[in-house]
């Protein structure tokens, strides 16, 4: 009981206090025919038709001898964008079209006369769902207070849990109801060649008595 406790605790708290902090990393600049080998991915999963919001701050300016390019897909094939030359702070916002895992990739290319040990710091922020929204917008928009425009958020954000525990139950019933059917293929495949077995002996035994008796050993 007490664990349970701790657990609704935990999961309440991640409701009303939402992640804030963003992804930080370096992206060193390669020549262009190396953008490919050493493109830098970031995986996230989205349910579909959820509003999507990634932000991306990136250090440098143009002309500094390297061009940051973006590219964000989805692993059904869908593509959100590919902002070029990217640099100071780019907000890009898209709707999912299914449930898949989506990617947000960068590539650091050395252009123009650049040289040397070039690199770019990125600070990658992603927003699904209703985080993704803007709130402040909302309260303002439909003139709510501070205290309303907070339980409309956690309404969402338990909402989309409920959605994706539903999804999950989905995915778990799909996976038992082939797990169950795999397992009757298999027995019946067992029985069949067991069965096949037995016959080839018992056919081996009749046919093994009648050709020593045809030659008079038994």
């Amino acid at each position: 009981m007490d664990r349970l406790l701790r657990l609704l605790g935990s999961l309440l708290l991640l409701v009303i206090l939402p992640l804030a902090s963003a992804l930080k990393f370096d992206i060193h600049a390669v020549q262009p025919h190396d953008a490919a080998k050493y493109e830098r991915c970031i995986r996230n999963f989205v349910a579909k038709d959820q509003l999507v919001v990634v932000t991306a701050i990136v250090d440098g300016h143009r002309g500094d001898g390297q061009t940051l390019n973006m590219h964000i897909r989805d692993a059904m094939g869908n593509d959100y964008g590919r902002p070029k030359d990217v640099y100071g702070e780019n907000r890009y916002a898209f709707t999912s079209h299914a449930d898949s895992a989506f990617d947000v990739c960068f590539e650091n290319v050395i252009t123009g006369h650049g040289s040397g040990n070039l690199v770019r710091h990125i600070e990658l922020d992603i927003d699904i769902g209703a985080d993704a929204k803007d709130w402040s917008a909302i309260q303002a928009g439909e003139k709510l207070k501070p205290v309303e425009a907070e339980l409309r958020r956690i309404e969402e954000v338990v909402g989309e849990i409920v959605a994706e525990m539903d999804y999950l139950r989905g995915r778990e019933q799909k996976l038992r109801d082939t797990n169950e059917s795999t397992n009757e293929r298999v027995k019946w495949f067992a029985l069949g060649t067991m069965g096949m077995l037995v016959g080839l002996g018992a056919w081996q035994v009749v046919y093994l008595r009648a050709y020593f008796r045809s030659k008079h050993l038994i």
